[in-house]
């Protein structure tokens, strides 16, 4: 399954657990994000093609982290003594596609954490350690002549 959205006129092809740089977005890592311009929605033989969005259709996604690299840009003319070196830094916004979604349609449950394990009236004394046998003792090296 994947889809086809986009975001800040650009499009982006995605499928769930997909890792997406998009435009920078102001929002804390962890917090979900929605997009809801929707071009194509493909499922094994269902296909969804919007004129110009799917209608209803969403991807839901997560904030993983805002990375940013620099980028340098060198001019150089040779025999003409001009040098000139900038750089220029572009924030983004990675996120992780959870969901896609077509109209009507809700993100499953997350599943029930598991309580904690601790030390309850049942738990009995902790297991013994295995018996490991003794190393033996080194040999002498034999002196060859």
């Amino acid at each position: 399954m994947y889809a086809v959205f986009e975001d800040g006129s650009r499009q982006y092809r995605v499928s769930e657990g997909d890792v997406v740089r998009v435009d920078y977005r102001d929002a804390e890592v962890g917090s979900r994000v929605e997009f809801n311009r929707v071009l194509l929605y493909q499922n094994n033989q269902d296909t969804r093609i919007g004129q110009p969005t799917v209608e209803g259709a969403r991807v839901l996604a997560d904030v993983v982290n805002h990375p940013s690299t620099k980028l340098y840009v060198q001019h150089f003319r040779r025999r003409k003594n001009y040098r000139r070196l900038r750089g220029h830094r572009q924030p983004y916004t990675a996120v992780r596609i959870r969901h896609i979604l077509l109209a009507g349609m809700e993100p499953p449950a997350p599943p029930p954490s598991a309580p904690e394990a601790g030390p309850g009236p049942t738990a009995g004394p902790p297991p013994a350690a295995p018996e490991t046998p003794a190393p033996p003792s080194p040999e002498q090296p034999k002196q060859i002549r």
